[in-house]
């Protein structure tokens, strides 16, 4: 073993080779000793440690021995700074961990058969790998904490939690909501809210990380899937599923295929031999959310750069993920009038399904039960939310995440990765390349620049950008900056009359446009903002709550990581690529409506009334 050092620009790097089980590797110096292991190929069990978090070494699974050394040490917070001989397994190393999994049980429920996590547990796995088949010393009989169910999307039940902090370091690393703490000491040690309050009173933006984090059963969506069951039994209704893009790329790791394999259309089948009476692709409000989108953008663009007018907030915020809007309603309320005042698809969506559907379809809107399906726990408070009756009803009755999804299929008998492909239903089947990218990080800034630069410029995307892939806003970078100069300008189309006569006046602009993912970026963004940095000079930002934008969202398959968002993301940006239409504004169900039934146009006064959260009369940006 040897320590050794090489040159790069920016000074020395040290290596030290270490010898784990005999595997010589050679790592930079602090690397940790789990790390060194993975390298090496070598596996060592673990609780407390997550590859999206920072490493603390508090469950100690992870014990190993080191020549030399008395104690055992944790490999996930051990840093490798000279050589050193390593043992991952002994007899030793086995008691240790049997016993403090054995430790981990007698706090812990132990009702495995009734766990939502049964099956997909991480205690309940090392458990058997470790062959502990009793509760050596003991466990309770009666619930220690009661089930905290107040929240609209989360239900915190800390009889199975093992304290390993990996909800609070999701909540605080990822996320820097803080929403989570240890309270007590001793015995009494938990994990609660701050100040202790019921999950539905903290600051919390519902955004299920800490869900996607735990590793056991700790932390779970609320389950709504009996009440879409008796939906479903009740023949006075007409029942309807709108489905995301992201659960699609991913609904298939629940029935244990590899991340990356979509079910687009085998999940249409299983919804509709589960009783369902259509099925919609939320690609189409997603389209619908470009225009309305991309249209206020221009609207804002036209008030500041041609009236002067210091009115319009830029730069415009996106507004379809609801734990950004929750967090940006928490933190930065100064700034709400930033937001971009369009609904969400899933949002916009059931306004449209219980006004135009429902007369299309002669339809009584009481009697159509709106379901959607969303990569995200906080859709299930964004549907809740009071303002979201734009129909006169709750315009969307239930959001399930894709976990309740595969549930309700498996209680079905439903194999999904072995059924045939049923299209989409219409008025709403028609799925656009730049409906499905939505999904990934990146996605609602692509969308609305493939529509944007062609409805301005008049040329195709395509001229500018090969295969209308704009690839400087992908990737999985925490905050990504892209301009783009405006050279030239074409005819309005016929769309846009009603609010502009032409473009000249964004010729020899150049846009400037942001993208940022997890709530931790978010944060960088908006101080940035505040203090009139480089941010509050763009003109347009994508903000995602969630890392890696929606397919790594709260409800989605556990486990998670940066490794399996990418996959999902491939699986999106393959989707995209095979689509006829790949254009939000070329969308032909998209156009009829606007013909049909919003016929003054994107940001009319009826558009306002159902597509936004906020009617803003046209005087307020237009002369």
């Amino acid at each position: 073993m040897s320590v050794s050092t090489e040159g790069t620009d920016n000074g020395i790097i040290h290596s030290v080779a270490v010898n784990i089980d005999g595997v010589e590797v050679s790592v930079p110096s602090g690397t940790t000793i789990l790390a060194a292991a993975r390298k090496a190929g070598l596996r060592i069990p673990t609780l407390c440690d997550h590859p999206d978090l920072r490493p603390i070494g508090v469950c100690r699974i992870c014990v190993v021995e080191i020549e030399g050394q008395r104690d055992l040490q944790t490999a996930c917070t051990y840093p490798i700074t000279e050589p050193i001989q390593v043992r991952t397994t002994s007899a030793r190393i086995r008691k240790a961990r049997r016993h403090l999994i054995e430790l981990l049980l007698m706090d812990h429920c132990g009702d495995c058969n009734t766990c939502h996590r049964n099956h997909n547990c991480e205690l309940q796995t090392l458990a058997a790998e470790f062959g502990v088949d009793t509760f050596r010393f003991g466990h309770p009989i009666t619930p220690k904490y009661s089930i905290d169910s107040s929240s609209t999307s989360l239900v915190c039940d800390m009889n199975k939690c093992i304290l390993c902090r990996r909800c609070i370091r999701a909540c605080n690393e990822l996320q820097t909501v803080g929403c989570l703490a240890i309270s007590g000491r001793g015995e009494d040690t938990r994990v609660t809210t701050f100040e202790e309050l019921p999950q539905a009173a903290a600051i919390c933006i519902e955004c299920g990380q800490c869900i996607v984090h735990c590793p056991t059963g700790a932390l779970t969506e609320t389950d709504q899937t009996n009440e879409i069951w008796a939906a479903l039994e009740d023949p006075s209704k007409h029942v309807i599923i709108q489905t995301a893009p992201s659960p699609r790329a991913a609904i298939g790791e629940c029935f244990d295929l590899e991340p990356g394999i979509p079910l687009t259309f085998e999940m249409n089948t299983a919804i509709k031999r589960m009783g369902f009476d259509a099925v919609f692709d939320t690609n189409f409000s997603a389209d619908l959310t470009i225009i309305e989108e991309g249209t206020e953008l221009l609207m804002r663009l036209y008030s500041a750069l041609v009236n002067k007018n210091a009115a319009p907030k830029l730069p415009l915020l996106t507004s379809c993920s609801p734990g950004w809007v929750k967090y940006i309603e928490y933190f930065y309320p100064e700034f709400l009038e930033f937001l971009s005042t369009a609904k969400s698809p899933q949002q916009m969506f059931g306004a449209i399904i219980k006004t135009y559907y429902a007369s299309k379809k002669g339809i009584d809107p009481k009697n159509i039960v709106s379901v959607s399906l969303m990569p995200c726990t906080a859709k299930k408070f964004e549907c809740n939310r009071p303002e979201m009756t734009a129909s006169g009803l709750k315009d969307v009755d239930y959001a399930l995440t894709t976990r309740e999804l595969a549930k309700m299929m498996r209680e079905s008998g439903i194999d999904l990765p072995n059924l045939p492909k049923t299209p989409f239903d219409d008025p709403f089947g028609m799925p656009t390349g730049s409906g499905v990218i939505f999904g990934a990080t990146g996605g609602v800034m692509e969308a609305a620049l493939r529509t944007v630069i062609e409805i301005v410029t008049g040329k195709k995307v395509e001229d500018f950008y090969a295969n209308a892939d704009i690839i400087p806003v992908r990737g999985f970078d925490g905050i990504r900056l892209v301009e783009i100069p405006i050279k030239q300008t074409g005819p309005v189309p016929e769309l846009l009359q009603h609010l502009f006569t032409d473009f000249d006046w964004l010729q020899g602009v150049t846009l400037r446009v942001a993208v940022a993912h997890g709530v931790a970026n978010l944060h960088k963004v908006m101080e940035d903002i505040k203090g009139k940095g480089f941010f509050s000079k763009c003109h347009f930002i994508e903000m995602m709550a969630c890392p890696g934008g929606c397919l790594g969202g709260g409800g989605q398959p556990i486990p998670t990581s940066a490794e399996i968002r990418a996959k999902r993301a491939k699986a999106i940006y393959s989707e995209d690529a095979n689509y006829v239409v790949r254009k939000s504004h070329e969308n032909p169900q998209v156009l009829q409506i606007y013909r049909e039934f919003l016929q003054d146009g994107p940001c009319s006064l009826k558009a306002h009334e159902l597509l936004h959260t906020t009617y803003i009369p046209r005087g307020k940006f237009m002369p």
